[in-house]
């Protein structure tokens, strides 16, 4: 397994050495890019050097997967020299989410590489009292030809849709519309998550890409959303009058409930796989199949 830093730097200085006891308990070889020493500003290292992280864990033939240290800023100013073509032909499982949502969307829309939205070092690895249910749910869908995920999704639409699975940070997402780096999805299952958003500014960036041709989905479903506040200005418009509106001005069915975002608890999402999203308006499963993994679970990474 590969850290790579194609964002931000590790603010505590302990976290890589604690997730690699963690990986390495896991049965896990780590080889880690990232040089502390080398940071630059905000970021994990110049724009130079993050590249460089990112294309030698992809050359590297002892490397299977390749995990984000973490995220913030930064995966957008590598994009443009970015060698996508050969990222996505290494085999390697691209793992990472929030400002990693570039990469995979990137690698989506220039050759249709799959990717995973999920932990990253910081802070899923690295915390001392790890998630248990972050880790199991990640070895099994990177250890697995097909993963299921159940989830409650109360008030939901009932559903029964199959598509391409694909999303991540909305923020992102929003930042890349109109782009080269945006997959163009037709009837696909978007799924998407922020924080520190205000219900206005996710209905917002929501409405962006409705408006940018991008909604034309069979399903969209959200993760966690945290960490705003709300004030009496907003005379009652809340999130959930917020859903309220979208739900009947986009017209795709809104789920909501997915263990995913910004939070301790977040499941690993295949981005790119084959998916099919049931719902029953109280409980809802997420299954997704069609992605490359590690068969042989004893040789993890």
């Amino acid at each position: 397994m590969a850290i790579v830093a194609p964002g931000g730097y590790a603010a505590d200085a302990n976290a890589v050495e604690r997730a690699t006891a963690r990986l390495e308990a896991f049965g896990c070889r780590v080889r880690n890019f990232y040089n502390p020493s080398a940071v630059f500003q905000r970021f994990g290292g110049t724009d130079a050097a993050r590249l460089e992280q990112l294309h030698q864990a992809a050359a590297d033939p002892d490397v299977r997967v390749v995990i984000a240290l973490r995220g913030g800023y930064g995966m957008s100013r590598l994009l443009p020299e970015l060698d996508l073509a050969a990222l996505g032909a290494s085999g390697k499982l691209f793992v990472g989410h929030s400002d990693v949502t570039a990469l995979h969307m990137a690698m989506l829309a220039q050759g249709g590489a799959i990717s995973f939205a999920g932990p990253m070092i910081c802070d899923d690895f690295s915390r001392v009292e790890a998630s248990d249910f972050t880790l199991q749910n990640f070895w099994q869908c990177v250890t697995s030809p097909t993963h299921i995920l159940p989830f409650e999704s109360e008030g939901s639409p009932a559903v029964d849709v199959s598509g391409i699975l694909w999303g991540g940070n909305l923020t992102m997402l929003a930042h890349l519309a109109g782009t080269e780096y945006i997959p163009r999805v037709d009837g696909g299952i978007l799924f998407i998550e922020d924080v520190n958003e205000h219900p206005y500014r996710v209905e917002r960036m929501l409405l962006q890409l409705f408006h940018a041709g991008l909604l034309n989905q069979k399903a969209i479903v959200l993760g966690d959303f945290s960490n705003y506040r709300l004030s009496e200005y907003d005379n009652g418009y809340d999130f959930a009058a917020m859903l309220d509106y979208l739900r009947e001005r986009l017209g795709v069915p809104i789920l909501t409930g997915l263990p995913f975002g910004h939070t301790r608890d977040k499941a690993t999402l295949a981005v790119g796989s084959q998916a099919r999203l049931i719902s029953d308006g109280t409980s809802a499963s997420l299954t997704m199949s069609g992605y490359p993994n590690l068969r042989n679970s004893a040789h993890r990474a």
